[in-house]
């Protein structure tokens, strides 16, 4: 007899086996939010370290900029070491918002290009008769409420 789950078990190895195909071609893809996070912190602490190699700007600013770079890496990893949910969860609202952002934006942009006149727009209602008692727009129509 054969396996019932032969097939699931080869897909699930060719799978496996394009998935370290394209490992090996393009490297690890992005990790998690908190690790890209980690990731950018470091960047951008080495670049502004690196600006600092300046023979002209060495001294006590390079120091204290490093110092300053050291303090908030210290007061961030801890807040990404217990919370790494929080950054793909906020990772996930800014994509959202950047979708409902590029909708609003195509939406006014179509009513922008297209060549539509004006005269084509829906008419607009008729302004409602002033109430009888004067106070305002209404139906004009008396509500009994006994």
């Amino acid at each position: 007899m054969s396996d019932p789950d032969a097939w699931a078990k080869a897909c699930a190895e060719d799978l496996e086996a394009e998935k370290a195909r394209r490992r090996a071609e393009h490297g690890a893809g992005p990790g998690s939010a908190a690790e890209e996070f980690r990731k950018l912190f470091d960047a951008v602490a080495g670049k502004v370290s690196e600006g600092f190699g300046n023979p002209l700007l060495a001294g006590q600013a390079a120091r204290t900029v490093q110092q300053l770079v050291q303090q908030a890496k210290a007061a961030v990893e801890p807040v990404v070491e217990r919370n790494p949910q929080v950054f793909d969860h906020l990772a996930a609202a800014g994509g959202e918002l950047l979708a409902a952002y590029r909708s609003a934006v195509e939406g006014h942009e179509t009513r922008w290009t297209r060549k539509d006149t004006p005269a084509e727009e829906p008419p607009r209602e008729a302004p409602k008769p002033p109430r009888e008692d004067g106070e305002g727009p209404g139906t004009g129509q008396h509500i009994d409420l006994d």
